[in-house]
């Protein structure tokens, strides 16, 4: 099953010369756990897709934010509300698991160096 990934439109993710754009790691996690799910049948790309696309017009109705626009976050967040519209995982659970991850330190999943050969 492949994903009907929009190559134009609100819910089109970013992309230089045709190729997927993530500007940090956890993007593309993040991107490929929503991919995976969804060839897992776990839910249906519309339903992805109007959940992301819900994020996306409330992130541009409440243009008083001075936050930039970060597609990623608003993916995540589409992704995190599927999941709990399935009861796949509670809201408590996805606030929980943010809160422990926004104490880590960063880069706390990548190192600098160069493992010894």
């Amino acid at each position: 099953m492949s994903t009907p990934l929009d190559s134009e439109g609100p819910a089109a993710p970013p992309r230089s010369n045709g190729e997927l754009v993530f500007a940090e790691p956890w993007e593309s996690r993040a991107f490929g756990m929503a991919v995976t799910l969804y060839e897992a049948g776990v839910f249906s790309w519309p339903e992805f897709q109007t959940a992301l696309i819900a994020r996306i017009t409330a992130w541009t109705a409440a243009r008083e934010h001075d936050e930039p626009y970060h597609y990623y976050r608003l993916w995540l967040g589409a992704l995190e509300d599927v999941l709990a519209d399935l009861s796949a995982v509670s809201e408590d659970e996805v606030i929980a698991r943010a809160q422990a991850m926004a104490q880590r330190s960063p880069g706390h999943d990548h190192r600098d160096e160069v493992p010894a050969q």
